[in-house]
């Protein structure tokens, strides 16, 4: 079982401390599986395979290198961030990150917002994340496993600052379209569900 915890708005630094205590603690056989809820204020973190050419020159935004996989990204208010601490030697065989991918595509299925997961051709630049049938980019995934433990997880966009992504290179894909539960609200002329509402709808679908 996958235990749901709701941390609300977390600095990255505490957050990214407080996770190797929690992948610490499940590799112990401490605590049991979980998914964290929680959002940052701004940030841009970025991957070790991130190229500097890929990063703000200037945006006045901290960025953060961190041990994930994936490229650069931005964190901030109005952005649901989860955070998996799973050990998948209990799970069988498991695609962590697909199942991430499914999970997210049924949680905004719920919602009404239709959403795809991309499969990458070869030698082209990792579309792993979650897309809009158009193909504009709504949720980001970068994680890590380690001893069998996983870290980090994914970035899903209710309303935060758009304009932030179209000032550096995301995810390593330069040709990317970023959008958000509002922009695809807006176009569509439907409502846009409240960020607890999105909360549970992502917590249900990743129950496993």
């Amino acid at each position: 079982m996958l235990e749901r915890v709701d941390l609300g708005e977390v600095g990255y630094d505490e957050a990214n401390a407080s996770m190797a205590r929690w992948v610490k603690e499940r590799g112990e056989g401490l605590a049991g599986d979980r998914l964290f809820l929680l959002s940052h204020p701004p940030v841009i973190t970025y991957g070790p395979r991130t190229s500097p050419a890929d990063l703000p020159a200037d945006l006045g935004i901290r960025t953060v290198e961190v041990d994930r996989g994936g490229y650069a990204t931005y964190h901030g208010p109005g952005q649901l961030v989860g955070y998996l601490v799973v050990d998948v030697r209990e799970r069988g065989p498991v695609d962590i990150v697909r199942w991430v991918e499914n999970g997210l595509i049924a949680a905004l299925g719920s919602l009404g917002f239709p959403a795809v997961r991309r499969d990458t051709p070869p030698g082209a630049s990792s579309l792993v994340g979650v897309w809009t049938p158009e193909h504009h980019k709504i949720a980001s995934i970068g994680m890590r496993i380690r001893h069998g433990v996983t870290s980090h997880g994914f970035a899903l966009n209710i309303d935060p600052d758009m304009g932030v992504f179209d000032r550096f290179t995301v995810c390593g894909l330069h040709d990317v379209t970023m959008t958000s539960l509002r922009r695809v609200a807006d176009e569509r002329g439907l409502p846009l569900p409240s960020e607890a509402r999105v909360r549970d709808a992502v917590a249900e679908a990743l129950v496993f």
